[in-house]
Order: C-alpha cells, then sequence, then structure tokens
C-alpha cells in the first residue's frame, strides 16, 4: 500500500482583527515533507500514527506538508492557495495511492474561501478519483460542510475538550483506513444537524457522561465504528456554522442515520446546561483574594487565543492591580513590539513601558508603568498533552510586584510549564491568570486550590443569540428557540 499524508490547519474567527499570512504558519509550524518533528501537534497526529502504523505494515507511507498557525482571523488568500497547491502536488507527484490521511482542522476561513477544507477534499477526490479512500482527523470546534462528506470515506474528531485525545483518535482514524484497506469494511457516514450552537467541555457533566456513552457504543456495537460530535465554532460566521452528530457506520446508512438523529436531539435536549458558569473580574479578584488556598488559576475565558483572539486583554490585570494584589502571575499578555524593547533593554533592566489592549475594543486599557525586566526566552515553549505549543520570543516582566509573561506570538495557556519556563514558580503564587476557555484544565487542575471562569470584557463575541452574524443559519439554538419544532411535535 502507498499511503499519502499531509496536515494544513487552522482555526479561523471571522470577527478577529489578527489577519493570517504564511508568516503565521511558519511561526507556528511549518514542516516539509519528511521533516515533521517526532511528536505531533493538534492537528498533525495522522502523521506520527501513520508512520508507526505503516512500518508495521510495510506500507509505503508518503509525507507531504504539514503546517498550522494558531488561531486568529481570516487567512490571506494567496497564503491559502500557496499551501493548498503545494500539498496538492505533492499528492499529484505521489500518485498512484491507496489511500489518503490527512489532518485538518475544520474552522478554517481564508479571503475567498468559506470552506477551505471543502475546498481542499475536493481538490484531493479530484486528484485520486472515486475508488482511492481519502480519510482525516479533525478538531470539533469546526463546520462539517455537505462538500467535505462528500469528498471524503470517513472523518474521525477528537472527542475530548480539552482536546487530550488527538493521539487516541489519529489512533482511530488509522485503525479504520487499515480494516478498509484490508477489506473488511465499508465506511458509510451519517450525519444529523443539531440545528444549534454551544460550547462543550467534557471536564464537567453533561457533556461528560454523553462522551463516555458514545465510547461505549463505539466499543460494543461492531457496526459502529466511530462517533463524533462536531461542537462547531461559533465565531466562525459560514453558511454550515453549528452542532452535528457524525456516525461512521460500516455499511449500515439507515442505523447510522437512525443514531445520529438521536444521540443529536438527545444532545439538543441538554442545551444551555454544558458551559461552565462565568463571573466577571471583579468578583473573580475578590474571591481570589479571599481564597485561603493557593494557587487560584482566574481563566480568562473569552480572551482565548486559542479561539482566535488577540490574548491582549488587561482587564483582569487592571483589576489586580486597583486591588493592590502582589502575589500573582499573568500568563500571557500578547505584545510583539513590548517585547522587542524588553529584549532590546536586557534582563535586569527597569523600563518604562506600556504594554496589552492594542488588538480591539473591550480588551482594556494600556497598560503604563515602570517595570523590571526579570527573564527573556527565545522561542519558548511550553507543554500541550504530547506535544511543545510555542509561544515564541517572551519576556518576563514585573510591575508593581505582579508577575507578567509577555509573548510575541499569540498562543492560549496550556500548561503551568508555561510560567516556569520563564521563571515563575506557579504553585508559589496565591493567583494565577491564564487565557483560555477550557484546554489549560487537563494540566492547571492538577496543581489548582481552585478554578475560576471569568468572563472579562468582550474581546470574543460569545452569545450567538447577539452576535451579529451576516452568513451563518439564522435557524439554529439560540438564536431561535424551537428549530427542531419539538414544541409542535414535528422533530
Amino acid at each position: 500500500m502507498r499511503i499519502f499524508t499531509a496536515a494544513l490547519a487552522t482555526e479561523t474567527n471571522t470577527f478577529s482583527p489578527i489577519c493570517v499570512d504564511r508568516r503565521a504558519f511558519e511561526a507556528s509550524l511549518y514542516a516539509p515533507p519528511g521533516q515533521h518533528p517526532e511528536t505531533p501537534t493538534l492537528c498533525t497526529a495522522p502523521i506520527t500514527v501513520g508512520r508507526r502504523v505503516t512500518a508495521e505494515k510495510g506500507w509505503e507511507l508518503i509525507e507531504g506538508t504539514a503546517t498550522w498557525a494558531d488561531p486568529a482571523g481570516l487567512v490571506n488568500r494567496a497564503t491559502y492557495e500557496e499551501l493548498r497547491d503545494e500539498i496538492l502536488g505533492q499528492l499529484s507527484a505521489a500518485m498512484p495511492v491507496d489511500a489518503v490521511v490527512m489532518g485538518l482542522h475544520g474552522a478554517m476561513v481564508a479571503a475567498g474561501y468559506e470552506d477551505t477544507e471543502g475546498d481542499l477534499l475536493s481538490r484531493m477526490r479530484e486528484i485520486v478519483g472515486p475508488d482511492v479512500l481519502i480519510c482525516a482527523e479533525l478538531d470539533p470546534h469546526s463546520h462539517l460542510t455537505a462538500k467535505r462528506v462528500a469528498a471524503l470515506d470517513f472523518a474521525v474528531y477528537f472527542k475530548e475538550f480539552p482536546h487530550t485525545d488527538f493521539v487516541d483518535r489519529a489512533e482511530d482514524l488509522w485503525r479504520i483506513a487499515v480494516e478498509t484497506l484490508e477489506g473488511r469494511v465499508k465506511p458509510d457516514i451519517s450525519v444529523f444537524d443539531c440545528r444549534m450552537i454551544d460550547v462543550f467541555p467534557t471536564s464537567r457533566e453533561p457533556m461528560r457522561s454523553f462522551v463516555d456513552k458514545i465510547m461505549r457504543i463505539e466499543k460494543d456495537d461492531p457496526d459502529i465504528l466511530s462517533i463524533s460530535v462536531i461542537h462547531g465554532f461559533m465565531v466562525g460566521d459560514v453558511p454550515e456554522m453549528g452542532t452535528k452528530l457524525l456516525v461512521v457506520t460500516d455499511d449500515k446508512p439507515e442505523k447510522g442515520a437512525a443514531l445520529a438523529r438521536e444521540l443529536g436531539l438527545e444532545l439538543f435536549s441538554k442545551r444551555g446546561t454544558f458551559m461552565v458558569p462565568q463571573i466577571d473580574e471583579k468578583e473573580a479578584v475578590a474571591r481570589a483574594i479571599a481564597a485561603t488556598a493557593w494557587p487560584v488559576v482566574v481563566a480568562d475565558v473569552w480572551d482565548n487565543p486559542g479561539g482566535g483572539t488577540a490574548g491582549d486583554a488587561t482587564v483582569i490585570l487592571g483589576e489586580l492591580m486597583a486591588r493592590g494584589v502582589t502575589s500573582a502571575a499573568i500568563g500571557t499578555i500578547w505584545d510583539p513590539v513590548a517585547v522587542q524593547i524588553c529584549f532590546a533593554a536586557g534582563e535586569g533592566a527597569d523600563i518604562p513601558l506600556r504594554f496589552g489592549a492594542k488588538s480591539a475594543p473591550g480588551t482594556g486599557n494600556p497598560v503604563d508603568g515602570t517595570v523590571k525586566v526579570v527573564k527573556l526566552v527565545k522561542n519558548a515553549e511550553m507543554q500541550f498533552g504530547e506535544s511543545l505549543a510555542p509561544f515564541g520570543d517572551a519576556a518576563h516582566i514585573v510591575l508593581n510586584g505582579i508577575d507578567i509573561i509577555l509573548n510575541s506570538t499569540r498562543a492560549q495557556s496550556f500548561d503551568p510549564s508555561l510560567f516556569s519556563v520563564m521563571g515563575i514558580d506557579p504553585v508559589r503564587q496565591k493567583i494565577l491568570v491564564i487565557k483560555s476557555t477550557n484546554h489549560f484544565f487537563a494540566s492547571f487542575s492538577k496543581i489548582a486550590a481552585e478554578i475560576l471562569y471569568c468572563s472579562a470584557g468582550t474581546p470574543y463575541p460569545n452569545n450567538p443569540a447577539t452576535t451579529a452574524y451576516r452568513r451563518a443559519p439564522k435557524t439554529i439554538w439560540p438564536i431561535v428557540a424551537d428549530p427542531h419544532g419539538i414544541a409542535r411535535g414535528a422533530a
């Protein structure tokens, strides 16, 4: 067997002011054929798992380019076309192949392309023809479109949020691919549109039990090859935005459709109960100050670069300073210019500095003060499961007794190593302020005495009922109360 694999991924917040060009991909991950590291990134596990699987089978793996940009706004049109055509050219050169196994995100939007993954996959289908297997692993914070379903033989999505299972799901992807290539199964895709958009952390109920249930079904029913919940991405303003239920059966389309509908309506019945309750910055800081066990982790959930925001909001920092807090650490505030100034000044310097809150309204005010530059790190990285997440050149500064990390590559706060690589011991701080919606939970929950979810400012449109969508469907909950007509008995 000859199998082609590659990865092209980012998550597009169409409301974000931060545009993405080739430099953003190169800053996060750009690995030409054969140069992908041994460890996977979030959307490239099909490559690293594929190396092992094909070696065990004695098959040939042809690696194309693997590239990923941290979430932001629209991808530059020329950049998308250049990276797309690079991979398509590699696939054409690799022909004939028996299969194409891709690592994608599923929420990329480029200027002129609302469905980039659909565009890429349909072009791949044109190259390989109707009989060659095409499959992909994707992030659930994405859009499942009809164009993608038409081009794919099957897809597997991460089940966990935080996405701690991207390697496990790549294993599932390859298991089904091998069984298909060896003629033991014939994948068939069934999709149910839940007609909703919500946030589904699997670190709490009711989503924890729902994911456990679909994993039991996969294990117990030989007809069911895979079940995925496509959460949707509420700041991707595209026509097919929303939550979907995907069931892959072994050539049982009617069974798959029935199960997808049953599970999809069960998910819909729990709408509005999934997300962790949030408090504002004043209550968050007051509760953190009053705590008797530390560290207290304050998650700035909506200034999350993992959702495409700049990550430069200063609202919580401003409240900490107003309350005179000194035993706190902030990780991170994105400000490449301030980082350059700190690097020019050098470690140990005391300098006047303005930083933060430059990207958009609703992110607080720029912070001014005389800061001490404590530690400078080139190309800093933190752990993210089995992978490493870069956050660029970074500066650890101290202002009014508060430790602050300034970074040059936007990245959400995945792991306490974010602090330790910058010379800050996270467990010795009373308050840790991080920027993440839920990915932080797997690692920070191990050290936190308490976790507070804070909604501070308005960097991210987080209420779909009032978001000014132009392209997204207006017939989904919570934009409308009863999109399935359940109250009328028409579900």
